[in-house]
């Protein structure tokens, strides 16, 4: 009988013993599966910027004509530095600035790959491997409380903004070097139309929402001769009708507008600040445009993103910016190429002021013009005029 007990008890033991290690590994499990998604959230930023005319036909542009203005660090096609303008070509939709910023309770590996599949993405930073179908970053570490080593050049730049935020810093580390950054950037070109139309009638510019995707917010802008205004409309499912805005508003209640809108998105607030202060200079220049937020599913299908292992939370907010040829500055920059053609050496001075004032608008005017007259001198304008913008 002793012996029997005996046994009994000691398969108890044993029983017992085999459930509660069974029970510890799943709580172990579940506990490294928790600690592993609460310690990783990732939000990114960026702009997708179009061009289009006053009856809403959509421009091809150069994004960039000339050299670029980030830092000679940041990599380019064919890992090319800064310089050799790799993006000097016409294009429908320029991908501008979207950083990765990554949030981690404890160092981290992680791989991070975005695609553009109706794209090309012309410049980066850190190292990595950029094909016409994305960009790879391949294994990558987030190093919490990590020193700032970050590079810096002597020169201004809209690139050193994006730092300003709590993000964790990454390395990415190849045979030969390892680089360190705040974020991961990157940079892009593409063939694609965005979910918007816009035309204009008279004094009023008529938006339209093509995707079926609600937008959730839309601010019309208007910057002449130094005096801007602007208004707004929400929840975007259909069509809307913006009058001009009064000129004379304040840009700085502008700002609080977009930070509001960009943080109701998602993202944190010095994200938010970061992005606009990395964009102001062009955002709120002579022109008129409509800015609004990319539907998350649109962004998504765009470029989609695969990163491992997977964050708890990954927030991507994109705001589209197009820009409008308005009859005012068509017939300006129209004015200006005539000055060119046939006016003084003073005349060719104020006739390239012009040009070289609006920038990306006056490119698609004046080639339309040089194919039209087949003139050498408006071409001569172009390349002369049309300047570099970041």
């Amino acid at each position: 009988m002793y012996k029997l007990m005996k046994r009994i008890f000691t398969t108890f033991i044993l029983a017992a013993a085999s459930l509660f290690t069974m029970a510890a590994m799943a709580i172990a499990i579940q506990n490294a599966e928790s600690l592993e998604k609460d310690s990783l959230i990732v939000h990114e930023w960026g702009t997708f910027t179009t061009l289009s005319g006053a009856d809403g036909t959509q421009h091809r542009w150069n994004p960039l004509i000339g050299p670029s203005e980030l830092p000679r660090f940041v990599y380019g096609r064919n890992n090319q530095r800064q310089g050799n303008c790799p993006k000097c070509n016409l294009t429908l939709a320029r991908m501008e600035t979207p950083v990765l910023y990554f949030y981690a309770g404890r160092e981290m590996e992680l791989s991070v790959k975005v695609n553009f599949p109706q794209g090309t993405i012309t410049e980066w930073y850190p190292e990595a491997l950029a094909t016409n179908a994305g960009i790879d970053w391949g294994r990558l570490k987030v190093i919490p409380g990590a020193p700032e080593n970050f590079p810096i050049e002597n020169r201004k730049s809209h690139y050193y903004p994006a730092r300003e935020t709590d993000a964790a810093p990454v390395r990415v580390t190849s045979d030969k070097k390892s680089e360190d950054e705040r974020f991961l950037f990157y940079r892009g070109i593409g063939d694609f139309s965005l979910p918007l139309t816009i035309r204009l009638s008279g004094n009023q510019v008529i938006v339209r929402n093509t995707t079926g995707h609600e937008i959730p917010q839309v601010i019309l802008f208007e910057n002449r001769a130094g005096q801007s205004g602007w208004t707004f409309a929400n929840s975007l499912r259909d069509e809307v009708v913006l009058t001009r805005p009064t000129l004379g508003q304040p840009v700085e209640s502008l700002n609080c507008r977009l930070e509001e809108m960009l943080i109701g998105q998602g993202l944190y607030k010095k994200e938010a600040r970061a992005m606009i202060k990395t964009w102001q200079d062009s955002w709120f220049e002579e022109g008129v445009r409509v800015y609004y937020l990319v539907p998350r599913k649109v962004t998504d299908a765009l470029l989609p993103i695969t990163i491992r292992p997977y964050p708890q939370e990954i927030t991507r907010v994109f705001v589209g910016r197009a820009e409008i040829i308005t009859p005012e500055i068509e017939k300006e920059i129209q004015h200006a190429a005539r000055q060119y053609i046939a006016g003084s050496y003073e005349e060719h001075n104020e006739a390239l002021k012009t040009v070289k004032r609006y920038g990306r608008f006056a490119e698609p005017i004046l080639r339309e013009m040089m194919n039209r007259e087949r003139s050498p001198a408006i071409w001569k304008l172009l390349l002369s005029g049309v300047s570099a913008s970041d």
